[in-house]
């Protein structure tokens, strides 16, 4: 794969879509997975890193043990494990991965569709267990997605492009399904008030912790605010927000050499004591035992 990577703002290593080993340079790939298959030369597959694109993999066999924002997950044959961009994640040194692997860069895909499939639930889990008849759907769907990406000779490119968007979007359909209906059942009781709370806490966690501020911004009473994030999540306002910001103070502890008074900042503490102190109620280490465990 390609030997670069993009440093971020935040310092993290990003590892982008390469699209130009694509077949064609169009914006996805699938094909299968296999022994010493990385998805760049500077990202070895036990190193911990970040990715801009998106990557389904569905599993031929197992058990492999795959870390997905600091959580460990157990995939064997059948299950899939769908990584989302800005996640971190570790490939395990030991397991043999086999199966199929989907990649696709943001963009490929019209809003519609990426509304309508939830690409962007970083709330849904990433491992996902599909019954009989659900693996049969998504495995010939895929298999139909992965016929159509390697002919690419039959069509001009604009029209082999569309053909793919078309097959791509079927199969996510299928697997936007798939994970909605695997997250807790207070997960899928979702409205608009949710979502777009959901949304505005993923673009402004960084700045914005007040749960009357997003109240405000978004139109909303903090107690439709409370009733509705309660009802999506089981959770107040207040322990959302700041599980997203221990989540991205974990990554940047981990994953940078970043002062802790700097990775505070980064989240919304430019204190370093009041950082030290919010991460330690959450997580009950500090950031120096968390990061030091990591090295």
């Amino acid at each position: 794969m390609a030997d670069r990577s993009i440093q971020g703002a935040d310092g993290i290593d990003t590892f982008p879509f390469p699209v130009e080993l694509s077949l064609g340079g169009v914006g996805m790939q699938v094909g299968p997975m296999g022994a010493g298959r990385t998805w760049h030369a500077d990202a070895p597959l036990e190193r911990v890193h970040r990715i801009d694109f998106h990557v389904v993999m569905l599993f031929g066999a197992g058990p492999v043990r795959h870390m997905v924002d600091f959580t460990e997950h157990e995939a064997t044959a059948g299950d899939l494990l769908w990584i989302r961009p800005g996640q971190v994640h570790r490939f395990s040194r030991t397991g043999e991965y086999r199966g199929t692997a989907l990649t696709m860069q943001p963009g490929f895909l019209p809003r519609s569709t990426v509304e309508a499939t939830g690409l962007y639930r970083y709330d849904l889990p990433p491992l996902l267990r599909p019954d009989a008849a659900q693996l049969a759907g998504l495995r010939a769907a895929l298999a139909q997605l992965r016929r159509e990406y390697e002919d690419a000779d039959t069509l001009p490119l604009s029209l082999h492009t569309a053909v793919l968007r078309h097959t791509l979007t079927a199969f996510l359909l299928r697997l936007a399904h798939l994970a909605a209906s695997s997250a807790p059942a207070l997960h899928r009781r979702t409205d608009s008030t949710f979502t777009l709370f959901r949304d505005a806490v993923e673009r402004d966690f960084a700045t914005n912790h007040s749960v009357s501020a997003y109240a405000d911004a978004l139109g909303y009473s903090r107690r439709t605010l409370v009733r509705a994030v309660r009802a999506a999540t089981g959770e107040t306002p207040k322990a959302f927000i700041d599980k997203r910001v221990v989540l991205e103070a974990k990554r940047l502890l981990a994953h940078t050499e970043l002062p802790i008074g700097r990775v505070g900042a980064a989240v919304g503490f430019p204190d370093a004591a009041n950082f030290s102190k919010f991460f330690h109620q959450h997580t009950d280490q500090t950031p120096a035992a968390f990061r030091a465990e990591l090295r």
